[in-house]
């Protein structure tokens, strides 16, 4: 199993996402007199690129509603406000997510707006709307996130008036090298924690704000789908009721700190797990130079920023494992 960074693999992989940003930002201004209120619908990952999304509209816009929903309970729920003036937004990478070309089909003949974004135009999810945004057939692991923010950015800079919007998009598109040389970059230190973490199958991720999207996708779509792990995101306003009694000298825990207005519920963890456990391993934004990212959209950038470095720990975990990341028992083999 390689653990080498491919750097120009990585560029490649964001081509197509990098040639879609202007326009979906154009598509995001274009909706914005149309629209009162966005619904995030996606599984898994695009859930939790939403939830970066979701957080900086609620931060920022005082004219657009948002909502996040996994696809079986946006079906259950059956809002009833899918109305004319809702954007709902579909996300899966495959575009074959089965729940998410259901939610689809559910909204079809219904007067909201519907954009989706995968990867290839054959798929489910890209047949089944009018508007699919196509991040390329082997996009990078931001590319979600990339469309997601210009797409939102365009709605806010119409509807609110951002000012942001124009460092924004001059990050985004300065993003995928900022990731390709976090990876490299990430390489000595990334060795010695897998090293340190390969006899643990028990390991805690503690986040707060929109870098829990980070803890939530490395923790659970990583480890726990990939390495088969009992790996446990757990948010920072949440953790001192209840969570923190697992601690003990021994216990793992990964803190992924970021630069928004959440950072000070992280501090209050930080300094209460450096009191308590000896296994203690701080990833944090600030010690991240992102040459081309505008300071004032560090923030907003930086869960993708982690997940690059912390994703080159899970490349070493199975190499130590003798455990592919492509290993599965159930997905994609059985019914479910």
């Amino acid at each position: 199993m390689a653990t080498d960074v491919d750097k120009p693999a990585i560029l490649r992989g964001y081509e197509a996402t990098l040639a879609l940003l202007d326009r979906t930002a154009a598509l995001g201004r274009a909706f914005a007199g149309k629209i009162d209120r966005i619904y995030l619908v996606g599984c898994g990952g695009p859930n939790r690129a939403m939830l970066t999304v979701e957080y900086w509209i609620e931060h920022c816009s005082s004219a657009i509603e948002v909502r996040r929903y996994f696809p079986a309970e946006f079906m259950t729920i059956n809002p009833r406000r899918l109305d004319a003036r809702t954007l709902v937004v579909l996300g899966s990478k495959s575009g074959t997510t089965a729940e998410t070309v259901q939610a689809a089909e559910f909204v079809r003949g219904r007067p909201c707006h519907v954009v989706a974004i995968t990867e290839k135009p054959d798929s489910a999810l890209a047949q089944s709307v009018a508007s699919p945004l196509l991040m390329g057939a082997s996009s990078g692991g931001a590319s979600m996130f990339m469309l997601l923010q210009a797409l939102v950015g365009g709605v806010m800079a119409e509807a609110d008036k951002w000012e942001l919007f124009d460092p924004l998009m001059s990050s985004l598109h300065a993003l995928p090298q900022v990731l390709a040389d976090t990876a490299a970059a990430s390489d000595l230190r990334s060795a010695e924690d897998a090293r340190l973490l390969k006899d643990d199958r028990i390991l805690y991720h503690i986040a707060a704000g929109p870098m829990f999207a980070t803890a939530y996708v490395w923790g659970v779509c990583v480890l726990m789908e990939m390495q088969w792990m009992h790996s446990i995101p757990l948010e920072a306003a949440e953790f001192f009721h209840g969570p923190f009694e697992i601690v003990d000298q021994n216990t793992p825990i990964v803190l992924m700190k970021g630069e928004d207005p959440s950072r000070p519920l992280m501090d209050r963890v930080e300094r209460f797990c450096k009191k308590y456990t000896e296994r203690l391993f701080i990833y944090d934004t600030a010690d991240y130079p992102m040459p081309g990212i505008d300071p004032r959209i560090r923030a907003i950038v930086g869960p993708n920023v982690l997940q690059a470095a912390l994703r080159r720990i899970s490349d070493r975990l199975a190499v130590w494992h003798n455990h592919p990341l492509t290993t599965r028992r159930y997905m994609w083999k059985t019914d479910y």
